[in-house]
């Protein structure tokens, strides 16, 4: 007779393999426990007990804490390697992909006074993960570089509370048959972002005026102040659920040791992705997009694939959450030519205050 499994909340969570340590901790606090034993071998006949027990308590307490201990729900020695990583980080990075040119002699010397080299005061490269997105044959191809191709696809929500037990049911079956088809990672991203009403409520403002019934301005109008209100007294969020498909387009394997040979050398160039491998990964991923289309369809989600100027508008705000980004079909993607005819005097002028 079958039974109900109770699953845990947080299925991220490590499995513990020796009473509540898990592996990652068991082999931090074995590694310190051999060389601290490695240690007193090699100490013990000019070291006394007593006097190495002076150093190797307080290092064994420092590697126990930072192996067991947690804030914020993340791993101590997960938080020292990153801070790690972020002080080893050049603090001034632009965005040039041809390269940055040394800084000039007068500008070093003029640095405290030639202390700092030239290679401290130059900035480098900003390498992100997306190297760019392009118009594919279905939605929007987000470039990875060396880890492959990414498409975003928009999916609507369910009001699952209000469903009757069968039809909840049913719901998670269907979610239940779109799991069980998948055979690589896929990212299902919840987030909200700041909502500007700004250009609905001027909107509002300018066409209550044309509206055939007096009555009709008046609502238009005071919905416009509403709006205007909420505005003031709260931070309006939307939500977004974003299903996130990636592709490599190279073999496991080379793409993992790629990644770690771009880690540590930071001025490695970039391996060139092969035109056929692209298309492939392009035509997987199409197939993945066509499936979650078809298998989430009975659940009630409605999966809308991104183009590449609505998936350059999602990164970009991924990266900068505490902007207005308000919708606008007018944001050019990153491989699109802008043209633009030549201003007036005024617009020069708002240009420059704006710039100030």
């Amino acid at each position: 007779m079958s039974r109900p499994v109770r699953i845990p909340a947080d299925v991220d969570r490590p499995d513990r393999v020796l009473g509540p340590l898990t592996a990652r901790q068991l082999t931090i606090l074995g590694v310190a426990g051999l060389l601290l034993y490695a240690l007193y071998g090699a100490t013990r006949s000019v070291l006394p007990l007593p006097l190495f027990l002076l150093v190797a308590i307080p290092v064994g307490l420092a590697v126990t804490v930072i192996a067991l201990g947690r804030r914020d729900g993340v791993a101590l020695d997960r938080l020292l390697l990153a801070a790690i990583r972020q002080r080893r980080t050049p603090g001034h990075q632009v965005s040039a992909p041809e390269g940055v040119q040394p800084a000039p002699e007068w500008l070093t010397a003029a640095t405290a006074h030639g202390r700092r080299s030239r290679e401290d005061v130059a900035p480098t490269p900003l390498q992100l993960p997306a190297r760019g997105v392009t118009n594919g044959s279905t939605a929007g191809v987000v470039d990875l570089g060396p880890d492959g191709l990414a498409v975003i696809a928009a999916c609507s929500t369910v009001n699952f509370s209000l469903r009757t037990p069968g039809e909840q049911e049913a719901l998670v079956a269907s979610f239940g048959r779109y799991l069980h088809s998948l055979t690589a990672p896929v990212q299902f991203l919840v987030r909200a972002e700041r909502l500007d009403l700004a250009p609905q409520i001027a909107d509002l403002h300018d066409r209550a005026g044309g509206l055939p019934h007096p009555a009709l301005e008046a609502a238009a109008r005071d919905h416009a102040d509403y709006l205007a209100q909420l505005t003031q007294h709260a931070d309006l969020l939307r939500r977004q659920v974003l299903l996130v498909l990636r592709e490599p387009t190279r073999p496991t394997v080379a793409a993992s040791t790629s990644s770690v040979l771009s880690h540590l050398r930071r001025d490695a160039p970039a391996r060139e992705v092969d035109p056929a491998a692209r298309h492939a990964a392009e035509q997987r991923l199409t197939r993945l997009l066509n499936e979650a289309i078809e298998l989430l369809t009975p659940a009630g989600i409605t999966v809308t694939a991104l183009d590449a100027t609505t998936a350059t508008r999602v990164l970009a705000a991924a990266c900068n959450p505490d902007t207005f980004l308000p919708p606008s079909a007018a944001l050019a993607g990153a491989d699109d030519i802008v043209t633009a005819t030549a201003g007036t005097d005024d617009d020069l002028d708002d240009y420059e205050t704006e710039g100030r």
